[in-house]
């Protein structure tokens, strides 16, 4: 395997490791974790979809992150991913309540089974979120 470092690091990759840690997500974890299946994928997730996706300036982060968990639920199959948009929503400035209420929005779209699994996931999530481990979706930006 190729040492990690070899590459250099561009403007958007920067930027992409920027955006990440505004919402406590860490570049070096993700490029860490599929650097053993291909040494360059979690480069280009960092440098692409964070750094020329995510950090366009048209729709504030809070926003992009409700439609990512909204994506993600309707896709199915992404709880890994959910699991670390959920609380960087959270981190992003959406309340708990925001993030029921787009995953409840989904059912006429993407059916109930992964409107289910979503507010599962999001229940549990949320309660490990909260000071009192039992969030409900109050709002956050009121603490």
């Amino acid at each position: 395997m190729t040492d990690p470092d070899q590459y250099v690091t561009s403007e958007r990759e920067r930027r992409g490791g920027e955006v990440m840690r505004g919402i406590c997500l860490d570049p070096d974890d993700v490029i860490a974790s599929v650097a053993p299946v291909d040494e360059r994928f979690g480069h280009t997730i960092v440098e692409y979809a964070f750094g020329e996706i995510i950090a366009r300036p048209e729709l504030d982060l809070r926003t992009r992150q409700l439609v990512t968990v909204a994506v993600l639920a309707a896709i199915g199959g992404c709880e890994a991913q959910l699991e670390a948009h959920i609380p960087a929503t959270l981190r992003a400035g959406a309340t708990g309540t925001e993030i029921i209420a787009v995953l409840t929005h989904l059912t006429p779209y993407a059916g109930i089974p992964r409107t289910l699994n979503a507010l599962y996931l999001a229940k549990e999530l949320l309660a490990a979120e909260s000071p009192t481990g039992a969030d409900t979706g109050a709002d956050r930006r009121s603490e």
